[in-house]
């Protein structure tokens, strides 16, 4: 008797710690679950600047911002450009006509660019006609200009223009807004105009020494 009530002892025993065995395994679950929902949720909070890219949403939002501005500017250089490519006259037609057709195609290209930019901080890009007018520094040209140099200086100062507000622009998106990836964008637009202006005072240096 005494032997079957030890064994029944010992069966009770290895009961018990079956189920404590199992209560521990699930405690461990539980907070292993616990764990990693805290941690995610740390994640979350840790990374909920804009895009997970580590820049705020108000510093991207800053930087949309102004190179909207710089994209409603590109549009009406852009504008400006086909406009005398089309109406070009003087002696040197055929060459300045070909010239410009390159640079509102390099403009082109540059427009393309600032906008993919500000899709790429988060925001959408200026898309009509009359939020380019409102935002731009840049006038356009209306009435007729027949004479070929004039259309150059005139483009050659409004690359001008850009080129001092994208100068501008390298310091306040790297310094003032977290975004040295902008910076450099805006570094390598600025060099395009600079380009791009230097070749129109090549092309009329009797016309822009003056």
């Amino acid at each position: 008797m005494a032997s079957k009530q030890m064994a029944n002892v010992k069966g009770a025993q290895k009961i018990n710690q079956k189920v404590i065995s199992k209560r521990k395994d699930s405690a461990r679950s539980v907070n292993t679950k616990n764990q990693e929902t805290e941690n995610s949720d740390e994640s979350v909070d840790t990374n909920s600047d804009n895009l997970n890219t580590g820049i705020s949403e108000e510093n991207s939002k800053k930087v949309a911002d102004a190179l909207n501005q710089v994209l409603a500017d590109e549009f009406v250089l852009y504008t400006k450009t086909l406009n005398f490519h089309w109406n070009i006259e003087g002696r040197d037609f055929h060459a300045l006509h070909l010239f410009l057709d390159d640079q509102y195609n390099q403009l082109q290209l540059i427009i393309d660019s600032v906008a993919e930019r500000v899709r790429k901080v988060g925001h959408f890009a200026t898309g009509s006609m009359k939020e380019f007018l409102d935002s731009a520094s840049l006038d356009e040209h209306s009435g007729a200009a027949s004479v070929s140099e004039n259309m150059i200086a005139e483009l050659a100062s409004d690359h001008d223009a850009l080129i001092r507000k994208t100068r501008t622009l390298i310091d306040d998106f790297d310094e003032k807004y977290d975004d040295a990836g902008s910076a450099d964008f805006i570094t390598g637009i600025m060099k395009e105009h600079e380009k791009m202006a230097w070749m129109l005072r090549a092309s009329v240096p009797q016309q822009m020494g003056k």
